[in-house]
């Protein structure tokens, strides 16, 4: 189960979750779709969580160049 976390300060996303095992970032947009970022292990998350990090600047630079897909909830 997918524990999401909202976001607030983005405009980009609303919530975000992270599965450690599977190395899997999870992100909900604003319109209610959800995405999922494979090949990312905790270093990633950790980047992309950091304080002041662009979530979307974050995922157009380095996340959508990674397997990635729409999570079907």
């Amino acid at each position: 189960m997918i524990e999401w976390i909202p976001v607030s300060g983005s405009t980009r996303i609303v919530a975000e979750a992270y599965d450690s095992q599977a190395e899997r970032i999870y992100v909900r947009f604003p319109n209610g779709v959800e995405w999922w970022y494979a090949a990312c292990p905790p270093t990633v998350w950790e980047e992309f969580t950091a304080p002041g990090q662009s979530r979307g600047q974050y995922i157009h630079r380095l996340l959508n160049h990674k397997p990635n897909g729409r999570h079907a909830s």
